[in-house]
């Protein structure tokens, strides 16, 4: 199974140079992504993928239950790169449905160390255990908690010290925060982008108390289901 990746990766590097003979120099000579994407660890979710975006055009980050934590020195070492050294315009929080992590943090038990991580998730559903308790159906408790969480990254990027000197600095830099739905291949837009520090002021005075929109949108289509 291994030797099928290799076999996988020769057909594919030469169909691109088929398509493009400078592809692999041009891509090797610079990286200037414009976005950073905070992602999902899920498998099911390829980033470059579902935005139709080539190698080297979307600087990524993934984790389980896509957070922006600002204790882990993982997350914190890829947005300073992003933010100082690629200069990136955009980050996307992109959460999605049926999230296996959120769906852990909800659940009540214990599955080791994950828990730990987990936690800001598990922090989430506690403020807002009233709400969640009223949905009687778990798969639509877990779609809310994980569209509520997109939401908490997003007011926890914008309080981030590198995103608040970033902004300082005069860079453009705007948040965003976005859902994908794997049943249909469609991202839909939490309509939550934050792009200066007043914009992310009324964020941050009221993060725990604040709802994530109750119909989210994907831009120019219609409502989710």
């Amino acid at each position: 199974m291994i030797e099928d990746l290799f076999d996988n990766n020769i057909r594919w590097a030469a169909a691109r140079a088929r398509v493009d003979p400078e592809y692999f120099r041009r891509l090797a000579s610079q990286q200037s992504p414009e976005y950073l994407w905070v992602g999902c660890s899920d498998s099911r979710v390829p980033a470059n993928e579902i935005v139709g975006l080539d190698p080297g055009e979307l600087f990524v980050h993934r984790n389980v239950a896509n957070l922006a934590p600002p204790q882990d020195a993982n997350f914190l070492s890829v947005l300073q790169f992003a933010l100082e050294v690629l200069k990136v315009r955009h980050i996307i929080v992109c959460g999605h449905y049926g999230c296996g992590g959120v769906r852990a943090a909800l659940s009540g038990e214990r599955h080791g160390l994950i828990d730990h991580w987990l936690q800001p998730v598990r922090a989430i559903c506690c403020r807002h255990a009233a709400a969640l308790e009223a949905i009687a159906d778990f798969d639509a408790r877990v779609n809310e908690v994980c569209e509520r969480n997109v939401l908490a990254q997003v007011v926890s990027l914008a309080g981030n010290p590198f995103v608040q000197d970033a902004w300082r600095r005069g860079q453009r830099l705007a948040i965003h925060g976005w859902i994908y739905a794997i049943e249909d291949g469609l991202l839909r837009d939490l309509e939550t982008t934050v792009d200066s520090p007043r914009a992310a002021y009324p964020l941050l005075c009221d993060a725990p108390a604040r709802a994530p929109a109750t119909e989210p949108r994907r831009r120019g289509a219609a409502r989710r289901r």
